[in-house]
């Protein structure tokens, strides 16, 4: 089996939205995730828990394996090079933008790369809830940046009274189209929702969410953290699934194509049976944008279908039932149904016989693509 892809996660948000306390947090609760930070056209990042900063041009090694970097976008594809050899050991990278930067440019440069060892982790937008319609006015273009992020994070929420919050996720909730809301306070959130922890034992699809309120919270130097402070899961639903049936590529494509506003991440392995009987597919989808990844079984492996879906406000049950109606037990799908799926696999993942006649992955564009 291949190298494991590396996801590349883009943080953003206007100055003092709090994007390094997100960072630090993230750094803090890694529980041995190994964490390549890129700071983009920032002087320093200073992580506060570690008592640690790495200068322009530097590299750090951290006690919990975290690598920073301080770069220009004009050196991006370098260190994303550089940070994805093996002998640098990462399970992540998290690129924070600059205050002024266009996010979206950054999120185009890391779908274009040609780094076969990275794939798009979602673009991760900062707002400070107390300054929301000041930052607003200083900045119009706010509005675009939201209804791109995949995720929209409003931080500093306990500097704003209950009644004025309610209104304000609604407003944000707004612009931020299907891209999943969360409030936050301290810039805490669950590092779930971003990449996959890895626990002391192998858990897949356990998301662990309550693993965060047994840790201590860092010295920030905060005021009294309110008393949900440790309930990082509390904003989030998650939904898993596994079925030894397998899965109809139409209905499922269906199903993600019109997956519900605030649905973040959907991650895991789909069985397509008798219509790709050598291999299983990887599934990896964060906010519109989805990939499937080939790969063949191994030896003795259980042929199953198994995901976990993450989001804030999302049905749970809802959604375990409507990828109970994926299943195909009576083995209706034909190979036309998988062209669907194939146009979200890479183009060096492809898996077809090249003297099939019906060419079924001639169209793959060779990039992720966002869901219609």
């Amino acid at each position: 089996m291949g190298r494991q892809q590396i996801p590349v996660v883009v943080l953003a948000g206007f100055l003092g939205s709090g994007k390094t306390t997100l960072l630090n947090q993230l750094l803090w609760r890694s529980r041995g995730t190994r964490i390549g930070a890129v700071v983009n056209d920032f002087g320093a990042i200073e992580i506060d828990a570690m008592t640690v900063a790495g200068q322009v041009g530097s590299t750090v090694s951290l006690g919990n394996g975290c690598l920073c970097c301080a770069v220009d976008v004009a050196e991006l594809d370098t260190y994303l090079e550089r940070l994805t050899r093996p002998e640098a050991g990462l399970d992540v990278i998290v690129i924070e933008a600059s205050g002024l930067a266009e996010p979206v440019e950054l999120v185009r440069m890391i779908l274009a790369s040609e780094n076969p060892h990275i794939r798009y982790g979602g673009l991760v937008e900062v707002v400070d809830a107390a300054e929301y319609e000041a930052t607003r006015q200083r900045h119009p273009e706010l509005d675009r940046h939201l209804a791109a992020a995949d995720l929209v994070v409003l931080n500093k929420t306990d500097r704003v009274a209950p009644a004025e919050l309610a209104e304000l996720l609604a407003v944000v909730r707004a612009r931020a189209g299907d891209g999943a809301v969360t409030p936050a306070t301290y810039g805490r959130i669950d590092p779930e929702l971003l990449f996959d922890r890895r626990p002391q034992t192998e858990r897949y699809g356990q998301l662990s969410f309550d693993d965060a309120r047994e840790e201590d919270e860092p010295e920030s130097g905060c005021d009294d953290h309110d008393d949900h402070a440790g309930h990082l899961h509390a904003a989030y639903d998650s939904a898993s699934f596994t079925t030894g049936t397998p899965l109809h590529p139409r209905r499922l494509m269906d199903l993600l194509d019109a997956r519900p506003e605030g649905l973040y991440r959907i991650k895991g392995f789909v069985d397509f049976g008798p219509l790709d009987p050598g291999h299983v597919y990887t599934l990896h989808a964060v906010g519109r944008f989805l990939r499937f990844a080939p790969r063949p079984w191994e030896p003795g492996e259980e042929r199953r279908t198994q995901l976990v879906l993450i989001g804030a406000g999302i049905d749970p049950d809802a959604l375990t039932a409507q990828l109970e109606g994926c299943r195909d037990e009576a083995r209706e799908a034909e190979e036309r149904h998988l062209w669907s799926v194939l146009r979200f696999v890479r183009a060096e993942e492809d898996t077809a016989d090249p003297d099939d006649p019906d060419a079924l992955r001639a169209a793959a564009p060779g990039t992720e693509q966002p869901v219609a």
